[in-house]
């Protein structure tokens, strides 16, 4: 199989930003092909190629069948890519790629929007530099705590080449037991935006429907009780556990 895509001339990997309706439109309808698997994943994912329209991008595809298997998740783990992308999108904040259910070659999984990105940039090199991106990373910080990330690693944050930071790789989220692990600890104890928490309480009062497909009743039940608790505090939590918060390895 060929090695992703390096030629930063190809159409399918240079490109304007697409707004999210078509996005999907692409996902959902576009021709696909396998490019490559991506490396260091502990999960099978592919980078792909897709055309739709007139339109050309990449896009990222977990299958189940390239899940390794968890002792405290379930199989499906790409339906909380899909979850990920939905909540966000439900709070109006924009943070995840489109993120689409797909069969292909490999079966059914969840295919993703790649965004062009600056490959050495993380969480870690931006947030030391300045403070220029220290409210996208806040706004990170609450998501995470809704969808209960247990892998928010420091490369999980990615500084796109439209100067947006985006949010990836969520397939061990929603899980019911809180086990938030986030190197996003910088903000402890600041308050939450009035207009962020609005936006927590409408997530509360109205819960996305494409949740009973993707969650199962109990993890549906936690994102409402983690969701109104952190609406009620206006405030970023502390770590309870005395440091051990953090996914492994950090970047």
């Amino acid at each position: 199989m060929a090695a992703p895509h390096a030629d930063e001339e190809s159409p399918f990997l240079s490109r304007d930003p697409i707004a999210t309706d078509r996005a999907l439109s692409l996902l959902t309808e576009g021709g696909v092909e396998l490019v490559g698997r991506m490396p260091y994943s502990s999960n099978a994912t592919f980078l792909v190629d897709i055309e739709h329209d007139g339109l050309q991008a990449q896009g990222i595809y977990k299958p189940l069948r390239g899940e390794s298997p968890l002792w405290d998740f379930p199989d499906g783990l790409y339906k909380r890519e899909i979850a990920a992308f939905i909540a966000s999108e439900a709070l109006g904040w924009d943070l995840v790629p489109p993120t689409v259910e797909r069969e292909l070659v490999h079966g059914v999984g969840s295919l993703q929007l790649f965004m062009p990105c600056v490959f050495e940039e993380h969480y870690y090199t931006l947030h030391e530099e300045s403070d220029r991106y220290d409210d996208e990373f806040r706004r990170i910080c609450a998501f995470d705590i809704v969808i209960n990330n247990t892998d928010r690693k420091a490369g999980h944050c990615v500084l796109g080449v439209d100067d947006k930071i985006w949010a990836i790789d969520h397939g061990v989220a929603f899980h019911q037991e809180f086990k938030l692990r986030t190197v996003l600890w910088d903000f402890v104890g600041e308050d939450i935006p009035d207009a962020w928490c609005d936006d927590l309480w409408r997530l509360v009062d109205h819960p996305p429907a494409q949740f009973e497909d993707l969650l199962n009743p109990f993890e549906r039940d936690a994102v409402t009780t983690r969701t109104t608790a952190l609406g009620t505090a206006r405030r970023f939590p502390r770590d309870d556990t005395g440091g051990r918060r953090y996914p492994w390895p950090l970047v």
